[in-house]
């Protein structure tokens, strides 16, 4: 994942196989909490399986201020 449309399509994979959201609802606008129906586990699981796929460090705190599926674009781009 080295851009920001191939961290795009693994967060709609992820969305589909973990909590069964459809890709067409996995916008880069999408709200996780009010559009996508997350919850603060799921947040962590999802957390959890993009440090399994990008390799990267990630952590919760890179995070906190995710609101949006397009944040959390940007938050994985960003890390090293």
């Amino acid at each position: 994942m080295n851009n920001r449309d191939e961290i795009l399509d693994g967060i709609k994979k992820i969305m589909l196989e973990m909590f069964e959201i459809e890709e067409d609802q996995v916008t880069l606008d999408a709200r996780l909490y009010e559009d996508l129906d997350f919850d603060s586990i799921d947040a962590v699981d999802m957390i959890v399986k993009l440090k399994e796929i990008t390799g990267r460090e990630v952590k919760a705190d890179d995070f906190k201020a995710a609101r949006t599926v397009g944040d959390v674009v940007e938050a994985i781009f960003k890390l090293e």
